[in-house]
């Protein structure tokens, strides 16, 4: 596992420090494919070995106090060369989103992109609360719809204020627009650090 290096589904952790930082990598792993943390070991793969007992007690602690809905995880315990290694497995969850609680006390929600926890936006939002709503989505193709499917047909990528712009409508339609699209599988979100676009859906080969 170590010398895949860190992605989307795993991520090394020196130690435990800050149980509201470790929330946020919990509901990033839910949120997004799950996966593992392995605490004791450097970013750059070196094996240092857990510090003392209280790192499995402070996950715990994270999950259940920082964590909305609580997050529930596996342990294992691995010894290499006489280091102790803690192996957390995160399971990808059911019903999306979970939240992780910011020292301001806002509860926030986080996806996995590559081995960065990002913050997810008011779109995906929406796509989740939709998806676990018992109402169906209809997808309607009108003029908004046909400026949004046109732009994306010529250029890689939109913004949802590029969408605003050209369609000539309020961002909360646009939201609308774009959280159908989404489900319907039309267009995905891509994600990262600094911005939020949207990409027509590609078909995979074959």
């Amino acid at each position: 596992m170590i010398s895949q290096g860190e992605g989307l589904t795993l991520d090394f952790k020196y130690e435990i420090s800050d149980a509201r930082k470790i929330a946020k990598t919990l509901v990033a792993f839910s949120n997004t494919e799950g996966g593992k943390l392995l605490i004791g070991v450097k970013d750059n793969g070196k094996i240092a070995g857990i510090q003392s007992e209280e790192e499995y007690h402070m996950i715990e602690g994270a999950a259940q106090l920082y964590c909305k809905p609580e997050v529930h995880f596996m342990s294992r315990r691995w010894e290499i060369n006489g280091k102790s290694i803690l192996e957390i497995n995160i399971p990808k969850a059911e019903n999306r989103p979970f939240f992780a609680q910011s020292k301001e006390g806002k509860w926030l929600a986080y996806v996995r992109i590559n081995d960065q926890n990002i913050l997810a936006n008011r779109v995906l939002l929406k796509v989740w609360e939709r998806e676990k709503s018992k109402r169906g989505t209809y997808l309607k193709y009108g003029d908004r719809e046909k400026i949004l499917l046109d732009y994306l047909s010529e250029n890689p990528q939109i913004t949802i204020s590029k969408f605003c712009r050209i369609a000539r409508i309020p961002r909360k339609m646009a939201e609308d627009i774009l959280v159908n699209l989404v489900i319907f599988d039309v267009i995905k979100i891509s994600l990262n650090e600094k911005s939020v676009s949207y990409q027509l859906k590609t078909e995979n080969p074959g």
